[in-house]
């Protein structure tokens, strides 16, 4: 059954369905138990060290898995889970909600992550969560709220808006999206925030809106210094530069205010690297680095995963649902695709949000969402693996090696 947050297709394709009251969740895929599927993947370790984390947030917990020992389908067999972070409705006294892109990063010596955090919205107000990551294993992780950012939003309904998109520049800045009105118009916003990261409410830590008109705004992939691509789910993959605000007043580049009276720079430049439609990318949403250089893209909608170099010439398609299949009752066979991450060892993983049309219209079925892996071999792509199942909207993914 479609859940109540997708009012339509282009609703469906912009929203990662995070809202404060979908924190339970009835998945059959506990990570709080080791549980897997078959599929062929690379190396479980090829790294000579620790395994690659993956991070994923769904039914506004975190979980963490790891492929296991072996190659293909030995290496999901054995893979690891654990639940890192449990939903506010199934801990209230502890629990908090998470959801959309995650970020991982060092600072001050520290393993921290960003992601979105809306537990209670909207008192306190949805947004990020900065947190420290500790443990090098799954199985061994846990995590602690330090800090939270929490901006004005544009859309007409302010109090449940959609966080999705972050990334984190090498001098410790911090850009993220939030998606805006999820049908129509384009007041999605793009923030960048100045650190010390030390503050918990709104106001207490500095932001500068970088543009507040953002058709669908979804992941952040940083791709050089002051550079940085957008995926905009009615607007196509667009290519940002600097110079970036260094601080929220006119003297730090941030130089006007939007309707909501908070600092907003002008300068930033937007370009389109790649518009809409072509080669099955209907609604740009994921988006994660290509080993051999440029980047990944995904598509909700039409369930594909696309090549692209640098400069946005398409390159292949990595991923796109069997010929003559349909969503309906059931997602693809191949999943619908949201967020991308690329692993320390090549893996690309994809959070399938599980999308069906039924009675009640266009949304994530009932847990119906998947986490799945493919591995390369050169430009060939294997079949992708189902590594968690039964899972309720996973949005988000995330990744670190130790």
């Amino acid at each position: 059954m479609a859940t109540a947050c997708a009012l339509g297709a282009v609703l469906l394709l912009a929203g990662s369905c995070s809202n404060g009251d979908s924190g339970s969740s009835d998945a059959t895929n506990d990570p709080g138990d080791e549980t897997s599927a078959g599929g062929t993947v690379g190396d479980g370790d090829s790294t000579g060290g620790e395994r690659p984390v993956v991070l994923n947030g769904q039914g506004n917990h975190l979980d963490a898995y790891s492929l296991g020992d072996g190659q293909g389908d030995e290496a999901v067999a054995t893979a690891e889970s654990q639940r890192v972070i449990t939903s506010d409705a199934e801990d209230p006294a502890g629990g908090t909600d998470i959801n959309a892109q995650i970020c991982v990063f060092e600072s001050g010596g520290k393993r921290m992550m960003i992601t979105g955090e809306d537990t209670g919205q909207p008192d306190p107000p949805a947004g990020w969560g900065i947190f420290e990551l500790d443990g090098d294993r799954v199985g061994e992780l846990s995590a602690t709220q330090v800090a939270k950012l929490t901006p004005t939003y544009q859309q007409a309904d302010a109090d449940k808006p959609e966080n999705y998109g972050c990334a984190v520049l090498d001098d410790g800045r911090i850009l993220t999206t939030d998606i805006g009105d999820q049908v129509e118009g384009a007041n999605g916003q793009l923030i960048i925030w100045f650190p010390p990261f030390d503050g918990h409410s709104e106001g207490d830590i500095a932001y500068c809106k970088l543009d507040v008109e953002v058709p669908g705004a979804q992941s952040i992939l940083v791709t050089g210094p002051e550079q940085f691509l957008v995926a905009a789910v009615r607007g196509g993959i667009y290519s940002y530069s600097g110079p970036l605000p260094t601080g929220d007043t006119p003297a730090d580049g941030c130089d006007s205010i939007d309707a909501t009276g908070r600092p907003l720079a002008t300068d930033t430049v937007r370009s389109v690297l790649v518009e809409p439609g072509a080669n099955g990318l209907a609604t740009p949403a994921g988006l994660a680095p290509a080993p051999e250089g440029g980047f990944y893209a995904s598509s909700v909608f039409s369930g594909v995963i696309n090549a692209y170099d640098g400069d946005g010439t398409f390159r292949r398609t990595v991923l796109a649902p069997p010929e003559g299949e349909v969503i309906g009752e059931a997602p693809y066979s191949t999943g619908t695709p949201l967020g991308l991450v690329t692993d320390s060892v090549g893996n690309l993983w994809y959070a399938d949000i599980g999308l069906v049309i039924d009675e009640e219209g266009v949304g994530p079925g009932n847990n119906t969402g998947t986490v799945r892996v493919i591995r390369f071999d050169g430009a060939e792509a294997s079949p992708p693996a189902v590594v968690a199942e039964g899972l309720a909207f996973p949005d988000g993914l995330g990744t670190f090696t130790p």
